[in-house]
């Protein structure tokens, strides 16, 4: 077993940081989980679907309906099931359905290719689906059993125990090869996640926006934040959020806890701050943030209403958190915090642990860990087992980099693979971002690498202009007064906006895919 080396003054940080363990019900599956806050309130409002308001006990009796449909069509525990329906409460009442009964849930998106539909089909042997569009889904994949949503309701709850170490969802993340991996994810990890958190107040008087698509990872967060404390899950009626109608929902039905992804963060600080005034906690993630938006929040909505969050979907959602209560003197990337409740993080460089000051890849364990990907041994790829402190760490390797304040404090350096390499020389991305931003006419950005026509490496940055007017050249010769010449973009090109992925992270494909059409 190969150890992680470490000092006195670096284990001692570590320990102080990873003091994290709360008791939270790790003893059953989410289903019953659910089933415990029915019980105690079954009137309660769980979801809210534009003028339509469900309750805990009409959810629940619509998700034994699930249940008892796909235990009548040969579903049995630990089955995988497709779920392909539109963010309705038809959507919240199938996805508990699927864990009541023991299976685990595979979301995915009805316009995603044929190709990739059946990859996922095949690698996750799934053989049902459940879905509000069930003739095209039919023709598409006629080797599923397709079942289409429907109103069924059952009083009693399935008799089916489910360990707390049984599979409850499967999402795939983009494989750097273009291989999609399998994420599967306990419903150990789910509970783990929204109980006892440090991150925001979850409870019965949540109220949670379903805004991310239910193939994102923050769909987690936002549907079991919820409905496993007796809050409500106010789903967006949209598939895409608009600033007009975001503003009128989360004002309407009064959200207390929000996720964005960090792209539509910084934009809503752009274009319409005031929607997010009657947040109490504003959770921003995906992405390294910039910090002229994060000032721009401190100023309007004071400390500690914004929290930055952090963490892979291996890890299930979050792994860090850090409220935005300051902003620390020469600091030129926001900390990404300390780790949540239950969770380990510990910062490794070339010779172990690391100490204050030092710049590591971040590692993470606990319960919120995927068991693996799909397909490959449980130890292999980027879960690996290693000696720390003297006891067995499973951990997983992030391949983000950061350093450690002080105050254990960790602070994103960027991805180990965004340190590339242009004309021989070591570049990183984040900090030519970090310096576009100081530039007036420069609200957003974004920068990256593309392939010559010669096959070298040339850097490109993306930009949306800001109050001031600015031209490429004066932007560069701000950079050239900042960074080395070989950090200054061979090209800047100006955009109104900058486009986002279906997770809400900046589109890359799209970028330079556009790039190329126009050169």
């Amino acid at each position: 077993m190969e150890r992680i080396a470490h000092d006195s003054k670096a284990i001692a940080l570590h320990r102080r940081i990873n003091d994290t363990a709360v008791s939270y019900p790790d003893e059953t599956g989410v289903g019953e989980l659910f089933e415990r806050r029915v019980a105690e309130s079954p009137t309660s409002v769980a979801v809210i679907h534009r003028d339509r308001s469900v309750s805990y006990d009409e959810l629940n009796r619509l998700a034994n309906g699930v249940a008892a449909r796909l235990s009548a069509a040969g579903v049995r525990p630990g089955a995988v099931v497709g779920v392909a329906i539109g963010r309705t409460p038809e959507l919240v009442a199938a996805l508990l359905g699927i864990l009541k009964c023991g299976a685990c849930y595979l979301p995915f998106d009805i316009d995603w290719p044929d190709a990739r539909l059946r990859d996922l089909v095949a690698q996750t042997d799934c053989a049902t689906v459940l879905t509000d569009n069930a003739e095209a889904l039919a023709a598409r994949l006629p080797e599923l059993a397709v079942l289409p949503v429907d109103d069924t309701v059952v009083e009693e709850n399935p008799r089916t125990a489910v360990d707390p170490d049984a599979i409850a969802y499967i999402n795939f993340t983009s494989g750097s090869t273009g291989q999609p991996k399998g994420v599967p994810i306990r419903h150990r990890s789910i509970a783990r996640l929204v109980f006892g958190a440090r991150y925001a107040r979850l409870d019965e008087h949540s109220r949670l926006l379903q805004l991310a698509p239910v193939t994102f990872d923050a769909a987690t967060f936002e549907l079991w934040g919820a409905l496993l404390h007796g809050g409500a899950c106010v789903l967006y009626p949209s598939r895409f959020p608009r600033f007009s109608e975001l503003g009128r929902v989360i004002d309407t039905h009064g959200i207390t806890v929000l996720f964005l992804t960090t792209a539509l963060f910084n934009s809503i600080v752009d274009e319409a701050p005031e929607i997010l005034d009657g947040v109490g906690t504003v959770l921003t993630g995906g992405e390294a943030h910039s910090l002229k938006h994060i000032d721009a929040a401190l100023r309007r909505y004071g400390p500690d209403r914004i929290v930055s969050m952090y963490g892979p979907t291996e890890c299930t959602t979050f792994a860090l958190y850090h409220p935005v209560r300051e902003r620390r003197m020469g600091e030129t990337a926001l900390p990404i915090g300390l780790p949540i409740q239950n969770t380990r993080a510990y910062l490794v460089g070339e010779h172990g642990l690391c100490g204050p000051g030092e710049t590591g890849e971040i590692l993470l364990a606990g319960p919120g860990l995927s068991p693996g990907y799909l397909g490959l041994p449980a130890g292999s790829g980027q879960f690996v087992d290693r000696e720390i402190d003297g006891a067995v760490e499973r951990l997983y390797r992030t391949g983000d980099r950061a350093y450690l304040r002080d105050d254990g404090v960790f602070v994103f350096q960027g991805r180990l693979d965004d340190q590339v390499k242009v004309n021989g020389y070591r570049v990183e991305l984040g900090e030519i971002s970090h310096h576009l931003d100081q530039h007036p006419a420069v609200r957003q950005n974004f920068v990256t690498v593309r392939e010559t026509a010669g096959g070298d490496k040339a850097l490109v940055a993306f930009v949306v202009s800001g109050e001031q007017p600015g031209t490429a050249e004066q932007i560069r010769d701000h950079l050239r007064a900042r960074l080395p010449a070989f950090m200054v973009p061979a090209e800047i090109r100006f955009r109104d906006t900058l486009p986002l992925s279906a997770t809400g992270k900046v589109d890359r494909r799209a970028l330079l895919a556009e790039l190329a059409e126009r050169s």
